[in-house]
């Protein structure tokens, strides 16, 4: 996946590192980074995909071995080829494509996800941004009498069920639920955790990936908070699981409004006192993904003359 943001967000990364910090708060992800695990995050601007790429960077081998749930519009954009390459899944909003994208998803992990060594998925259940989801997700909390939030909108299932149904390994008493499961869970454990991400920009303005690219906007910190579930603690039924997902927004909307009203995240449980961690990347790193997104440049640019001298 190192490919994918490089070509449109990581342009001005160096800049963005040395300039923007991003600080992390709550449970330590590098302890299950090695394990497959399901991210979910809440969704404010099209910068949120660059922040948590910063973020991983560190975090031994998940930037190449994890796959992205997005928006079908991205396949358009300039790393949308990278994106395809990858095997990434983009996915198209809208009640009159929800059934057949489910069972796209379906088939494509089980095509994609293990055959390609992927150990984390990453995906965004409130299917869009929050400036466009929170009117209509308000009204739905007010009809179904569920609670008001501000600062997120409430998740779909969809996807996460979908995810959790595929991924998670069968179990029967306990133990793998057949041979064919036993074979299956030989070569790989299956889904292990449930990684429940908030990201907070200050004073609740969000990054764009303009923003990220021409660097316009002041120097600012990026927050992000981690909490890690076991997915055997995560319900299957279709009901429980939804009642699940919306104590976890929920969660996110307290965790904001204590970031908002403060400036940091709130102590885990059983701590006296929030622990942050300031991310760090290697320039070396920085130096190999800014000669890809220049390369990058250059291919496209290429690629669109060549185009323009045909049609002119």
């Amino acid at each position: 996946m190192c490919l994918l943001v490089p070509v449109v967000c990581l342009s001005e990364m160096h800049r963005v590192s040395v300039d923007t910090l991003v600080v992390e708060w709550g449970d330590d992800v590098t302890a299950v980074s090695e394990d497959e695990a399901m991210v979910l995050v809440n969704h404010q601007a099209t910068g949120d995909v660059c922040t948590l790429m910063m973020c991983l960077q560190d975090k031994g081998t998940v930037v190449r071995q994890m796959m992205w749930l997005m928006d079908h519009i991205f396949k358009y954009t300039n790393f949308g080829i990278v994106s395809l390459i990858h095997g990434d899944f983009f996915i198209r909003q809208g009640r009159a494509h929800r059934d057949q994208q489910l069972v796209l998803l379906k088939e494509h992990l089980e095509k994609y996800y293990r055959s390609r060594n992927r150990k984390w998925i990453v995906l965004f259940p409130e299917g869009g941004f929050l400036r466009k989801r929170r009117e209509t997700s308000q009204a739905f909390a007010k009809k179904n009498n569920l609670p008001f939030l501000k600062h997120v909108t409430l998740p779909r299932l969809g996807a996460t069920q979908v995810i959790l149904k595929t991924l998670v390994a069968p179990q029967e008493n306990g133990t793998p639920a057949g041979r064919e499961a036993v074979m299956k869970e030989s070569k790989s454990k299956g889904l292990q955790w449930v990684i429940d991400t908030t990201i907070a920009y200050p004073k609740g303005e969000p990054i764009d990936i303009q923003t990220w690219i021409l660097g316009y906007r002041q120097p600012t910190v990026t927050h992000v908070h981690y909490r890690i579930f076991p997915v055997k603690d995560v319900p299957a039924e279709p009901e429980a699981l939804t009642n699940w997902l919306y104590e976890r927004f929920i969660e996110k909307e307290d965790l904001l409004t204590h970031f908002y009203e403060t400036g940091a995240f709130p102590p885990l449980q059983g701590q006296a006192k929030a622990i942050s961690r300031e991310m760090t990347l290697s320039n070396l790193w920085l130096v190999g993904i800014q000669s890809l997104a220049f390369l990058s440049g250059g291919m496209w640019y290429c690629i669109l003359q060549y185009f323009y001298h045909c049609l002119f």
